[in-house]
């Protein structure tokens, strides 16, 4: 009984695979708190508040059952406006948005063109989607157009749905969101932005680096650098409307805690009312960017910087030799990178200093000589 997942994870093990609950210890190396409003005073007041006014802890059922509360459509109201979106769905994690997106709207004799390293909850609700799907060379607008070009030859007649991040949490890169809507204007496509990393890293006020549009439907989690939990979607009214009726994601989940709709209220604020974290934010990023790119780690001006070891069991032996000195950094290996691109993800956010990132050069120049 259960021999074959006794053999599976023997077979991780062999290939220095085998993963594991760990710990939050030392310096924050590891999180995606950007912003470190995860502890932010004025995230736990505004809890407390809500507490004290009645609010409960749980939903109690899904939204279309009692689990609909008003902080749940007051967040939405505010989202909406704040990322300049006709209307906003709050949903109980980025992975089921995600998941419910990509297995909801697109329909049977669509396509979808995804990046080839988008988000495994992309590819979940690509697994459950009607439609056909195809990948995209990571970062090249060329290729969508030349999958979509190819689609239509051979006689697709559907809408195509571009699906792609706008900040991709392995490799630190941005998406060429323009050229990417050129390619959505010029096949009447609808463009589907994951933001989950850029939310409060990027934009005037933190509302991530998509821009707003009728063919634009944008995730933005409330886990990262928003401090909280959950994800909101964000686009077309017709979209909310939709997920509503026929999203199963979101139809059969328990709603979201109302105590958490608070908060993420409460961090949206913040967002736009400390634009001085962000201003912070990119200033350790100049940093760490000046002192760990010599140790090979990819700079490339965003929170994520992954120094890429190849091995996993160089890069595991890596990551216990930095958390023995006090850093909390993790190593990631295959599936969730490709293989032989096992890497240290260097997450640089506020719950860290200057002298941090300087101590952590360091540490590098001993660990990796």
């Amino acid at each position: 009984m259960l021999d074959f997942h006794r053999a599976d994870l023997a077979r991780l093990a062999a290939r220095d695979r085998l993963r594991g609950l760990a710990p939050q210890r030392g310096r924050d190396f590891a999180s995606n708190d950007y912003l470190g409003l995860a502890s932010h005073p004025r995230l736990a007041a505004a809890i407390a508040d809500a507490v004290a006014e009645g609010i409960p802890v749980g939903s109690g059922g899904s939204r279309l059952l009692r689990g609909n509360h008003p902080e749940h459509e007051a967040l939405e109201a505010e989202a909406a406006a704040f990322f300049g979106a006709e209307a906003s769905l709050y949903f109980s994690s980025g992975y089921t948005a995600n998941a419910t997106l990509l297995a909801t709207l697109p329909q049977r004799g669509d396509l979808i063109v995804h990046d080839a390293l988008v988000h495994a909850s992309m590819h979940e609700g690509m697994k459950l989607s009607r439609a056909a799907s195809v990948a995209a060379a990571h970062n090249d607008p060329a290729a969508f157009e030349d999958a979509i070009r190819a689609w239509r030859a051979q006689g697709g007649k559907g809408t195509v749905w571009i699906a792609v991040e706008s900040l991709y949490s392995m490799d630190g890169d941005t998406a060429p969101l323009a050229e990417l809507m050129a390619v959505a204007e010029r096949h009447d496509a609808m463009l589907i932005v994951d933001e989950a990393h850029a939310t409060g890293v990027f934009g005037e006020r933190g509302q991530g680096l998509a821009t707003p549009g009728e063919r634009v439907v944008t995730l933005h989690t409330c886990g990262k650098a928003l401090g909280c939990e959950g994800a909101l979607v964000a686009g077309p009214a017709i979209v909310r409307d939709y997920l509503v009726n026929r999203g199963r994601g979101f139809i059969f989940s328990t709603a979201p805690s109302p105590l958490m709709a608070r908060g993420v209220r409460e961090a949206l604020r913040i967002l736009a009312e400390e634009p001085e974290r962000r201003t912070a934010l990119h200033r350790r990023i100049a940093l760490a960017s000046e002192r760990l790119a010599p140790h090979g780690a990819l700079a490339n001006g965003t929170p994520i910087m992954p120094l890429i070891l190849h091995d996993n069991g160089r890069t595991m032996r890596a990551a216990e030799a930095l958390q023995a000195r006090g850093f909390d950094i993790r190593g990631i290996r295959p599936p969730t990178v490709p293989v032989g691109a096992a890497r240290l993800r260097l997450s640089i956010t506020l719950n860290v200093g200057e002298a941090d990132i300087l101590a952590l050069d360091q540490a590098l120049h001993e660990v990796l000589a």
